[in-house]
């Protein structure tokens, strides 16, 4: 049955670019939208105006909720809400973004979630895909909002999507064909009430996927097995291992990402390892799960590793910003989780000097007490989280707290020198400090920029 809004009375909850893509779609699908928003002033959703949507600023009125006839959620709105909480009492529907656009696309969806690396294994896929020759929308969680999408939607086209917990948790059919779990670690534990919650939300990327679909899962990660074998999917399912022994799946084997037959002494070549030119082992997990879904396409070889050897990674994820005077500077202001920082921290032999904190999200920051011991001259503790860094971190590596990023750096940088590394690798949210993680990076970058402007006048330089 198709789909069909016409003159229904469609609630958007949240107007970032998600919610604003949302309610044009369902403008221009013929519903009465009413975009609401908890900010008193929102410039950018100006312009859905003139498609008839009523803009409602400044909070959330019961009454838009109560009596619509279908809610739709922005990933950044909890869902548990009492005016949301009210409406679902009275029957309302409340579905999720990508639920709502996937309900249009013509094409088929490759969704990819996980706690860390999504961003990373979203961008290549689709560098991937397209360099293939297949026709590839790339967005969701990044980029393009999946409603952005699908004016463009043609029964060949992909949508490659990188699919949060915040989005997943509000599917209801949301069907993707191959769907990709890269990891699973504790996060988002401000707003999902228990790790489970967080496990549960993240697995019904499977819950839709009939015979015929695929379900790629690192072999490396026993929760993502776990939350596999709970899931019970009905699409075949594609393992791929950097470091578990596997006789089949997609694994590392003299150099190359290959993929290995079941059965049979034979791999096929995908991708030479001499390709990579991103920075962190970690990351030759993201390039084997791409790699992954580009076998399952049919992409052919050559293909992925042109993709692969043009690919020099996204801006805050482990991007080396510069070098003065034998110091390099990495911003990797995407690792918001203890998890992420974790593997960032391990990408580092000696001489590390990271950048920790923000709002904290939840985690154990005691897990980067070893590989900091082992690596670090110091930890320069930033935002809300200082305190707690300072506590986990007590007795395994010097600590010092700055006030602002700018004095962060530069203690950092005196700290690292004369060839040490400095990592923003903060392993918290930024909103105590900034906006989202990309200001946060840009920041970051803004000061390295103003380092390197002024390190001919440095004492002793």
């Amino acid at each position: 049955m198709t789909f069909d809004v016409t003159d229904k009375r469609v609630t958007v909850a949240g107007a970032a670019r998600s919610g604003m893509a949302a309610a044009e779609l369902l403008a221009r699908r013929g519903a009465r939208v009413t975009l609401s928003e908890t900010r008193a002033d929102v410039p950018a959703a100006e312009p859905l105006r003139a498609l008839g949507v009523q803009l409602e600023l400044g909070g959330h009125r019961a009454a838009t909720f109560t009596g619509a006839d279908l809610i739709v959620l922005s990933p950044g709105v909890p869902p548990e809400q009492p005016v949301i909480a009210a409406a679902r009492a009275q029957g309302v529907p409340v579905i999720a973004e990508i639920e709502l656009a996937s309900r249009w696309l013509r094409g088929r969806v490759i969704a990819i979630t996980g706690t860390k690396g999504k961003s990373t294994t979203t961008a290549l896929t689709g560098r991937i895909l397209e360099t293939a020759g297949f026709k590839v929308t790339v967005g969701g969680n990044i980029g393009l909002p999946l409603s952005a999408q699908v004016s463009a939607s043609t029964p060949d086209t992909l949508h490659v999507v990188e699919t949060s917990s915040f989005q997943l948790e509000q599917i209801d059919t949301f069907h993707p064909w191959i769907a990709v779990v890269l990891n699973f670690s504790p996060d988002h534990l401000d707003r999902h009430p228990t790790v489970e919650a967080y496990g549960a939300a993240k697995a019904r990327i499977f819950e839709n996927q009939q015979v015929g679909d695929w379900a790629v899962v690192n072999a490396d990660d026993p929760s993502v097995l776990e939350m596999v074998r709970r899931a019970r999917a009905k699409a075949a399912t594609r393992f791929f291992a950097r470091r578990t022994h596997r006789q089949d799946g997609t694994v590392v084997e003299n150099g190359w990402i290959v993929d290995r037959h079941a059965n049979q002494d034979v791999s096929t070549r995908l991708v030479p390892l001499s390709a990579i030119h991103l920075l962190g082992p970690h990351l030759v997990d993201d390039v084997m799960a791409a790699a992954t879904v580009g076998a399952i396409a049919g992409a052919a070889p050559a293909a992925m590793t042109a993709a692969v050897d043009s690919f020099r990674g996204l801006e805050h994820a482990m991007e080396l910003v510069g070098e003065i005077h034998g110091v390099r500077f990495v911003n990797d202001s995407k690792a918001t989780n203890v998890e992420s920082a974790l593997r960032s921290i391990e990408s580092f032999d000696s001489g590390l000097v990271p950048i920790i904190g923000g709002r904290f999200k939840g985690g154990d920051l005691r897990q980067l007490r070893r590989p900091l011991q082992s690596r670090a001259k110091a930890v320069v503790a930033i935002g809300e989280a200082r305190p707690l860094v300072r506590e986990a971190l007590d007795g395994a590596v010097e600590v010092e707290e700055a006030a602002t990023l700018k004095d962060a750096v530069d203690r950092a940088y005196a700290i690292a020198k004369p060839s040490g590394v400095v990592l923003l690798a903060p392993a918290c949210a930024s909103f105590d400090m900034f906006t989202d993680y990309a200001q946060r990076g840009r920041a970051f970058k803004e000061q390295v920029a103003r380092l390197a402007g002024t390190k001919d006048q440095e004492p002793g330089t």
